[in-house]
């Protein structure tokens, strides 16, 4: 039986037509996503939303155009949006959008339109946000001609000025100019100050400029002292003042009194003009050191009286502890008299001379005691705890302890029970071979046998010995790396004689 053939998926060809349709269609699309991006990268604005609108009714617009800076305190917050014609009058409407930073806004927040820097140009508005105290201003209100101002434009200053007003201040200016640049006479210099002698006024009004600084630094400090530090400080002065007023008033007679002594002595200053202006020239240094001792005085206050608060309780005890004293002071003027303390005193005083001299002589000593101690600690001691090697004879203990060994098994050999003495004894034996000890002052023997060797071997030389080199900079001895050997092979075999 023949399979019937799968029927095959009819392919659909675009025609040219169609793709020529989709292009068209993609590169639309792609020209419009270019045209958004463009848009909001420049006018970083999206569309159908703004910020913060508020109106402001202006007597004149004064060059403020659409995107003039709105600033608070020098900051731009935000931008001018639009500018109209107030209907029914000849002032102008500002509308202005504002970004966060420029928020809250007041009722009683105030604009003027300022002109900006010359690199600038044209003008800005300068917004007052108000106070706390008022209510906010909501999007899209205005505010009125009464809270906004304009600046004068410096043509309007010249059409107040009429004729004869502008040739007289033309007259002014001539004659100040004249003033600031004339030499003084030497009868005009005579009694001016030898800092500005021979200047111009213009060059010594430069000259005062380098005193301004400090000068107004201390006005500001005197105008900031005269605002008070309470409510109604100065209503309070006022009120004083007219007490005192009253007061002169009542007393005329006094008045006319004080006025003629004080002319009397402001005369009595003005013929000590000389020794007055020297005063004064040191009066300066004076103040400057008066004020830092203030200074430094003010901030010693606070401390001052927290001690004075923390020290009223020991003051406040201070009689009962002086009452309490008085049994002490006699019971130690007891103590302290010739049948105690004092009559001691004199028993000790030859003993203090022998300690003196005890202890300057331990200025000596301490430093020997020093270096034996670091010698034990360092080199004696660590060397009495190394245990030795010594093949079938090594006991494993250190070897401060086997010599303590040797002394017990000694005494525990030799001791016997009839009291005739030891059973251990010691003395030289007889036979043909002859030992010495070596090293210079050489000792002598016989011995039935020939000595096997020694543990260690001797070496044949003692080691050198350096009285100056301190004995704890040395290096703990080695004793496992003694060998064990024969008599030192130096000597003549035929003589018969060996080391022991």
């Amino acid at each position: 039986m023949t399979p019937t053939p799968r029927p095959q998926p009819t392919r659909r060809r675009l025609t040219e037509a169609q793709i020529a349709r989709s292009a068209l269609r993609v590169g639309a699309l792609t020209l419009l996503v270019i045209a958004l991006l463009v848009y909001f990268g420049f006018s970083k604005h999206i569309p159908f939303t703004h910020g913060f609108r508020v109106h402001a009714v202006f007597a004149s617009a004064n060059s403020i155009r659409k995107n003039s800076p709105v600033r608070i305190a020098g900051v731009n917050v935000g931008k001018v949006t639009g500018i109209d014609r107030q209907p029914g009058g000849d002032a102008a409407i500002v509308t202005m959008e504002l970004g966060s930073q420029g928020l809250p806004l007041h009722r009683d927040a105030t604009l003027k339109i300022r002109p900006r820097i010359f690199l600038e140009g044209n003008f800005f508005v300068d917004l007052s946000p108000g106070t706390a105290a008022s209510a906010l201003l909501h999007d899209g209100d205005t505010l009125p001609l009464t809270q906004t101002a304009e600046p004068v434009q410096f043509d309007q200053i010249l059409t107040s000025l009429q004729s004869d007003t502008r040739a007289r201040l033309q007259t002014l200016l001539v004659d100040y100019g004249r003033a600031l640049t004339l030499h003084p006479s030497p009868r005009q210099d005579a009694t001016q100050d030898p800092a500005v002698a021979g200047r111009t006024a213009a060059q010594a009004l430069n000259q005062s400029l380098r005193y301004s600084g400090g000068a107004f630094r201390d006005a500001a400090i005197v105008s900031q002292g005269l605002l008070g530090t309470q409510r109604h400080d100065v209503s309070g002065l006022i009120a004083a003042l007219g007490k005192v007023t009253a007061a002169l008033d009542r007393n005329e007679t006094q008045l006319q009194a004080l006025v003629t002594n004080f002319n009397t002595t402001m005369a009595a200053f003005a013929s000590q003009a000389g020794n007055l202006r020297r005063s004064v020239a040191l009066l300066g240094p004076t103040v400057a050191n008066a004020h830092s001792a203030l200074t430094d005085l003010n901030r010693a206050f606070p401390p001052t009286r927290t001690f004075a608060r923390e020290i009223l309780p020991g003051v406040r005890e201070t009689p009962a502890t002086i009452d309490a004293g008085f049994p002490w002071i006699a019971a130690t003027r007891g103590l302290l008299g010739p049948g105690e303390l004092r009559g001691l005193a004199e028993q000790l005083q030859p003993s203090i001379g022998d300690l003196a001299g005890v202890i300057n002589g331990s200025l000596t000593l301490l430093p020997q005691l020093d270096l034996t101690s670091r010698c034990l600690s360092n080199v004696v001691l660590p060397a009495g705890n190394v245990r030795i090697s010594d093949g079938p004879l090594s006991t494993g203990v250190e070897n401060y302890k086997e010599f303590w060994y040797s002394m017990v098994g000694l005494a525990g050999e030799g001791q016997n029970f009839d009291g005739n003495g030891l059973y251990v004894r010691f003395q030289a034996g007889g036979g043909d071979h002859t030992v010495s000890s070596g090293g210079a002052d050489q000792l002598f023997g016989n011995a039935a046998a020939a000595p096997l060797g020694t543990r260690p071997a001797y070496p044949g030389h003692l080691p050198p010995y350096r009285s100056t080199v301190p004995c704890y900079t040395q290096k703990v001895p080695d004793l496992n790396s003694a060998t064990t050997g024969a008599p030192d092979a130096t000597i003549p075999a035929a003589t018969g004689r060996g080391q022991g």
